[in-house]
């Protein structure tokens, strides 16, 4: 079993309101929309784990003493495991008038005969509810805000004894008292949406991977800082995200293996990833069912049909990658993804300088006036890539002369051995700049060719993987090498292999990919320049046979 808990579990527990908020679930709530829907609240024992550690204080006699441990919280368990019943658990605690999830002073335990700790973590917190709360609950799509945490809370508390206490339709739950209310949102946002949040839950955040919804997210979060006096916090829960996506959850999960590496220090987040090791064996049936234990952890009983799941990989249509993250809950890159965004991250070098002066390759790609365009740069001499510019359509689409700076910038800078550029509608703009740069230096290169551009992804693919390609791990542009896909075409290669380029996702895709077509064309103008003798030190670099496009 592969587990990541960031913190680590302490070798003395920190003091906790969770015991309270947990008889609160258990002495009020009910189970949600499935098989146990209006039965009693019985919270597991993982999830009093996580609970507690969720609702952990800082101990009496410390500076912040009773202030909660976690300001945010996540959690990435395979799908089945009732993470969004959870998290709907503790909205309707954390929205009532009585629920006990803020510290109110701290009690003496009851006497055991044991000298009180100095630390302070003897003493028990007392719990409170928040004063004025305030919950907004993300779906990533509005029709699903019904089936998610909001949906689940709305018939918890209607169905319950406690919705006494609430005024509850499908726009908002509100308490009678008018001081508080939990509201769906969907998609993304606005800033407002969240200004006044005293508690907030993402679900399903490996779906929220489009720009705007993982701005809406930056800003959520930000907005926790805005009623300090509410000690506010947020709750993230998901299954495994397809790397390479740049979602909420591939960046969450990223940001807690970068703590647990001590690379960055953030005492403030909680984590915790459960899945079956990579080096599992799901190739045999045993196997397979050995992997989604794993997954499962202790929680296995009569409402986990492990070999019920099993079976779905008997489909000979079954998108496997798929399935390996919703029950494994292990990253799988989807087959149809271009690059190997793991392996891209693996290669990122953000430390590295690129001297002036240095030979570099250029490749362009993009539209003017939809979608995006970019200017990616390859060091020859190391294989370095980082982005000169990127730049994004607006209402009146990509500002030229913004490109014309990117453009001059680079060859200002750096000796520019060739740039390769797919212009679309830039047509008349690399006239320009074969004009001032040279004939042979800006060159057309188009990927409306399909052999030769699927002989340049397939090397670019094979590089990244290769670790030829070390980049900047500028966010875009590695959002962009996650959004590209695979078009296969009907050439093959010498070896009978099918040839293919690359796409998006779907033609309505809001994830651009222009950046990652810039990044091979640099890729290919530096083989070539390799191949033509630039930087014959470079004796170890592959070798291609130079084409003057």
């Amino acid at each position: 079993m592969t587990e990541l808990i960031v913190p680590p579990l302490d070798r003395v527990p920190w003091p906790s309101l969770g015991g309270g908020v947990v008889d609160f679930i258990e002495a009020g709530m009910i189970f949600g929309p499935g098989d146990l829907r209006g039965e009693p609240a019985v919270v597991d024992e993982e999830q009093r784990l996580f609970i507690w550690r969720m609702y952990e204080v800082h101990p009496k006699g410390t500076p912040r003493a009773g202030r909660r441990r976690f300001q945010r919280c996540g959690l990435s368990l395979r799908k089945g495991l009732r993470k969004t019943e959870l998290a709907a658990w503790i909205a309707g605690v954390e929205l009532h008038p009585d629920g006990p999830v803020r510290c109110d002073g701290f009690r003496r335990p009851r006497p055991t005969g044991i000298a009180e700790r100095v630390d302070g973590r003897g003493w028990i917190p007392v719990g409170r509810p928040v004063t004025d709360p305030y919950i907004p609950m993300v779906a990533y799509t509005e029709e699903q805000t019904e089936e998610l945490a909001y949906g689940a809370l709305k018939a918890m508390l209607e169905e319950s004894d406690l919705a006494r206490d609430f005024d509850i339709s499908l726009e908002r739950i509100m308490r009678l008292d008018g001081k508080g209310k939990a509201v769906p949102l969907a998609t993304a946002p606005s800033a407002r949406d969240g200004a006044r949040t005293t508690f907030e839950h993402f679900d399903e955040t490996h779906r929220l991977n489009l720009p705007r919804q993982r701005d809406a997210h930056r800003t959520m979060l930000g907005n926790l800082l805005k009623r300090p006096l509410a000690d506010p916090w947020a709750l993230e829960t998901t299954t495994m995200y397809a790397p390479g996506e740049m979602s909420v959850a591939e960046g969450t999960h990223d940001y807690a293996k970068k703590i647990d590496a001590g690379r960055v220090p953030n005492p403030r987040l909680f984590f915790f990833h459960r899945q079956a090791a990579q080096s599992a064996d799901i190739s045999t049936p045993e196997g397979l069912r050995l992997a989604i234990l794993e997954a499962t952890g202790t929680r296995v009983s009569i409402e986990s049909d492990i070999d019920g799941i099993a079976a779905q990989w008997d489909d000979s249509d079954a998108d496997r990658a798929f399935l390996e993250r919703m029950w494994l809950n292990r990253p799988k890159r989807s087959f149809a993804k271009a690059f190997d965004t793991e392996a891209w991250k693996e290669w990122a070098d953000p430390d590295h300088v690129v001297a002036p002066g240095s030979v570099i390759t250029l490749g362009f790609k993009g539209t003017r006036y939809d979608g995006a365009c970019a200017l990616i740069a390859t060091q020859v001499e190391t294989g370095f890539q980082w982005p000169i510019g990127i730049w994004t359509a607006g209402a009146d689409g990509i500002d030229g002369e913004l490109v014309e700076v990117g453009i001059a910038s680079a060859f200002a800078d750096y000796q520019v051995w060739r740039l390769y550029a797919h212009p679309a509608s830039w047509e008349t703009d690399l006239s320009g700049w074969a004009g001032t740069y040279g004939e042979r230096i800006a060159l057309k290169w188009d990927l409306s060719r399909r052999r030769i551009a699927a002989q340049g992804y397939r090397a670019y693919a094979a590089a990244i993987v290769a670790g030829d390609v070390t980049h900047s791990a500028d966010p875009t542009f590695t959002a962009h090498i996650g959004a590209a896909h695979k078009r296969f075409i009907p050439e093959r290669d010498d070896d009978d292999q099918r040839l293919w380029v690359a796409q998006k996702e779907r033609p309505d895709s809001e994830h651009d990919i222009d950046a990652a077509a810039a990044g091979m064309l640099s890729w290919r103008a530096r083989l070539d320049a390799i191949a033509a003798g630039v930087g014959q030190e470079l004796a170890a670099s592959p070798s291609i046979s130079f084409i003057d496009y």
